[in-house]
């Protein structure tokens, strides 16, 4: 579409610019009618200022069908260089143009916070000079400005105008130590009950010991006794785990026989569409960085609308300089965390979240590569779900499954739980323990509950949870995220321990008072949570020794006294059969079930390495107790490398 297009626009030219040629065929509305008296004077101050007609035209019906300004669909569309713009703005104005600030000059004062979201103004002072302000003036207030320049002349002295992206910056860094500072000791120091800076709270860690020293001393005492007990509370949290993936593998077969699939909800296209933030937390992430961005610009947003942040430790000089060297879009910032223990994933989030400014907002992994349509999808469901439903979770899907037997258990486990027992659990409004990535959340209530907690090591499960005791709820959308799978088993064991010791984390955070838990969660609630999280972590623990003592049961049946050991062995048998062989069963019939026909073929015939997963799942669940002990915040780094063409 050309400016010169339209007759009521080409007369915004002045001086000896002449007017475009005029199709011969007018449009049907002309272009003056079709757009408001706001934009069409932000036009002509962007013609006055040299740009092209053409290029106006296109970012005057970007910002009405995107409900934004033209400068902002100008400056996100890459088609001119932010700091030329503002250079252009500082000669209007007739003001000095400083392309960079020193942030030591800058002090970290209230109110300093408010320019990394909405960059207007900041104060630069000197030792010996009285301070200089830094404005970033706006198309839409252009007029204002140059009116209060001209009835206070001397004003021009004290002011400079740098670009938003740079104020930007500067803001970032002169209150970083405060920020890091806050970002660490928010949550425990607001809400001490929710916060796994402490490992054993109060009470908990005396219950502990005296319940070892117990169990110590009877085994001594009383070994079969003690040996029964331990068998039977194992047994039964066993039993719990299957029936729950049972139940969700019911629900799936009954999907798939009446073919029930989630009703798209409907959009009001006329609506524009809100600012969507992403935030990506990167640590030695270098080889994947180029993919990740890729992945980043195929999100179906406009591009005006998107604030993308990615989170880097400070000190990690690799990542940074390749993402420095890729000429990354307009909207994309890099975020620089301070050096601060923990160094944690959720940490960087934490830190990366006031300057969010979205009302929206997804996180996703340096490896992710989310459908581009995830978005929409997210954005169509928040405008249909109840204000308390703040959390969505998309689906994981593994796509190297062919390479390794591990990779192939981790995708039949991902099909499991993300496209069975998740979306379960959300229909029966049930607490989620959310996947580590393609989270979507409503900003502002994500803010109210203090973000994510920078001590745990699971910091998805424990939001969770701790978004269902406060209330909220937590639901689940179609469209994936495609992830690769560790294919060794040192990766894999790291990757696991750290999920053991961060799920334990968070059962001894939210066990700290369980009556109150259980009336904020409610009876079903808790229930689950118990099943999934406590559950979980005693099945896995208690796997080898489930296994053992079904062995043992099964060589003392097999002697001459075969019906020695009374009816409790056996009925105790009975069950181990069927949890070991019934869980196995439950976790490949669940995970194939929700599998496309190509998936499936990836995994082939390697589900029978299901016992051998489970076992050394239990080894990851061990090491993860032991770990919690001598280092509780240390992040057990998973490597990333990119996907190989044709592999997804």
């Amino acid at each position: 579409m050309r400016f010169g297009d339209y007759p009521d626009i080409s007369g915004m030219a002045t001086g000896n610019a002449q007017p475009e040629a005029v199709i011969a065929t007018p449009p049907p509305e002309p272009l003056s009618l079709a757009l408001s008296p706001e934009l069409l004077r932000q036009g002509r101050d962007l013609l006055r200022m040299g740009i092209g007609k053409p290029l106006i035209a296109r970012m005057m019906l970007a910002a009405q069908a995107h409900g934004t300004s033209v400068e902002a669909e100008l400056l996100a569309s890459g088609d001119i260089d932010e700091c030329l713009y503002f250079e252009a703005l500082a000669e209007m104005l007739g003001v000095t143009f400083l392309r960079d600030l020193d942030a030591a000059r800058i002090l970290d004062i209230a109110g300093l916070d408010s320019q990394i979201i909405r960059p207007e103004t900041l104060r630069l002072h000197h030792p010996s000079r009285p301070p200089i302000t830094v404005i970033v003036p706006r198309l839409d207030r252009l007029a204002q400005t140059l009116a209060t320049l001209e009835r206070v002349p001397a004003l021009k002295t004290s002011i400079v105008v740098s670009p938003a992206s740079e104020v930007r910056r500067a803001a970032w860094q002169a209150g970083r130590l405060r920020r890091v500072s806050e970002t660490c000791g928010a949550l425990f120091e607001t809400s001490p009950l929710h916060s796994a800076r402490i490992t054993f709270w109060g009470r908990q860690g005396f219950y502990t010991g005296v319940l070892f020293c117990g169990l110590l001393v009877s085994a001594v005492t009383l070994p079969l006794v003690t040996m029964l007990l331990v068998h039977i509370v194992l047994t039964l949290f066993y039993l719990a785990n299957f029936l729950v993936r049972l139940w969700a593998l019911f629900v799936a077969f009954r999907q798939e026989k009446h073919a029930i699939r989630p009703a798209a909800p409907p959009v009001d296209v006329t609506a524009s569409l809100p600012v969507y933030s992403v935030l990506v937390a990167l640590y030695r992430e270098r080889g994947v960085a180029e993919q990740l961005v890729r992945a980043l610009d195929s999100l179906d947003w406009p591009r005006s609308r998107l604030d993308i942040k990615l989170v880097c430790e400070e000190d990690d000089t690799e990542t940074i300089a390749v993402l420095e060297t890729m000429r990354l879009a307009p909207e994309y910032e890099i975020v620089r965390v301070p050096l601060r223990l923990p160094r944690t994933k959720p940490k960087a989030l934490s830190y990366a979240l006031p300057g969010c400014r979205g009302a929206l907002l997804a996180v996703y992994d340096a490896e992710d590569r989310p459908d581009p349509g995830q978005l929409r999808e997210a954005h169509a469901a928040f405008l249909t779900a109840p204000d308390h439903v703040i959390c969505l979770q998309a689906p994981l899907m593994i796509t190297n499954a062919r390479q390794s037997w591990l990779s192939a258990l981790f995708a039949l486990e991902y099909a499991g739980l993300f496209r069975g027992l998740l979306p379960m659990l959300a229909l029966s409004d049930l607490p989620l323990p959310l996947g580590g990535t393609s989270n979507h959340f409503r900003t502002a209530p994500l803010r109210t509950i203090g973000g994510w907690d920078p001590y745990n090591m699971t910091e998805d499960a424990d939001l969770g949870m701790r978004l269902h005791r406060l209330g909220y709820r937590s639901r689940v959308i179609t469209r994936p995220t495609f992830e690769d799978a560790p294919v060794t088993i040192g990766v894999w064991l790291g990757q696991r321990t750290r999920w053991f010791k961060g799920w334990l984390q968070t059962w001894l955070v939210m066990m700290r008072d369980p009556a109150k838990l259980a009336r904020e969660m409610g009876w079903a609630g808790f229930t689950v949570f118990q099943i999934l999280i406590a559950g979980l972590l005693l099945s896995s623990l208690g796997h080898p020794v489930i296994v053992a003592f079904l062995g043992y049961l099964t060589w003392t049946m097999l002697q001459d006294n075969a019906h020695g050991e009374g009816a409790l062995a056996f009925w105790l048998f009975v069950t181990d059969i069927v949890n070991i062989f019934g869980s196995y069963a439950v976790f490949i019939a669940l995970g194939r079930n929700r599998m496309n026909k190509e998936e499936r073929k990836a995994v082939g015939w390697r589900w029978v390495f299901v016992p051998l997963y489970w076992l050394i799942m239990s080894a990851a669940a061990w090491k993860a107790v032991f770990e919690l002990r001598s280092k509780p915040f240390v992040w057990n780094k998973t490597p990333h490398v990119p996907v190989v063409e044709g592999e997804s």
